[in-house]
């Protein structure tokens, strides 16, 4: 009887030993399958970059009522972040100025809906693009006779200083053309027109589109040209050869690309996908 209880005994022993190994192997197995986050920094903790940020661009970057930096562009970083497994804060940075804060270490990455050029590429390293925009004439009240860029040519055109808008203004008008009337900011430029300043301006398609939507009552409209403006491409800009940061911000991309909270950011913001 003793015999047959320890037999018994160890039976049951074997079975428990058999299935805690089964479970383990099941656990090893489905952690194995499972998306991996990307490891932290040693010590334990995720690396935190500095970004400066122009926040002035509704809606890409802009302050709200509590004077936080929001927006487009700090929502689609902050989850790149979290899937480049590094952390970012942001800094209000004005924009004549700001590309010379990376060679200086003042910020690690520029988040300000900054479109990728091969003059820039020169100084500074892009990450992949996460937005396509275009150029975008806003006209004033009472101005008809703008059906094109071209049409701009004997007007007087707001820019902000140094955006691709200034630059291709600059192409049709001439560098020096008192008529390019040039602003710190893309609103001041829209502010000029709303006040009669100028006849129009030119600016990245989703912040003029967004300014003349949310200031109905000063009758601005917008022209498209998609012949003479053509794609742009936004990226995040780091220190030229900073590649261990571009790796991560590119792996976070098209993380946030994939798994659809891409699409969820974009959708909030212009309301399609």
């Amino acid at each position: 009887m003793k015999q047959n209880r320890r037999t018994l005994l160890a039976g049951m022993l074997l079975s428990v030993f058999a299935l805690a190994g089964c479970g383990q192997k099941q656990e090893a197995q489905q952690q194995a399958s499972a998306p991996q986050a990307a490891a932290p920094a040693a010590g334990g903790e995720m690396k935190e970059y500095v970004v400066g940020t122009d926040a002035s661009y509704a809606p890409f970057e802009f302050q709200n009522d509590k004077q936080e930096i929001v927006g487009f562009d700090m929502d689609v970083l902050t989850a790149v972040a979290a899937k480049g497994g590094f952390k970012v804060k942001f800094v209000n940075t004005p924009w004549e100025g700001m590309f010379a804060t990376l060679p200086q270490g003042d910020r690690d990455i520029l988040s300000s809906a900054i479109t990728i050029t091969d003059e820039r590429k020169q100084s500074m390293d892009f990450s992949d693009p996460y937005f396509e925009a275009r150029q975008l004439i806003a006209v004033g009240k009472g101005v008809a006779d703008v059906k094109s860029f071209a049409d701009l040519k004997a007007k007087k055109v707001a820019v902000q200083t140094g955006t691709t808008g200034d630059e291709v203004v600059q192409k049709l008008l001439g560098k020096t053309n008192p008529n390019i009337k040039r602003f710190e900011s893309m609103p001041l430029a829209l502010k000029e027109l709303e006040g009669g300043g100028v006849d129009a301006a030119v600016g990245d398609n989703g912040v003029v589109a967004n300014y003349v939507a949310n200031n109905p009552q000063h009758g601005m409209v917008t022209v498209e040209d998609t012949k003479s403006f053509a794609p742009e491409y936004y990226g995040f800009a780091v220190n030229k050869g900073n590649k261990e940061l571009l790796d991560k911000i590119n792996a976070g991309i098209k993380a946030v690309k994939a798994d659809g909270t891409y699409d969820q950011i974009f959708k909030k913001y212009f309301g399609t996908k």
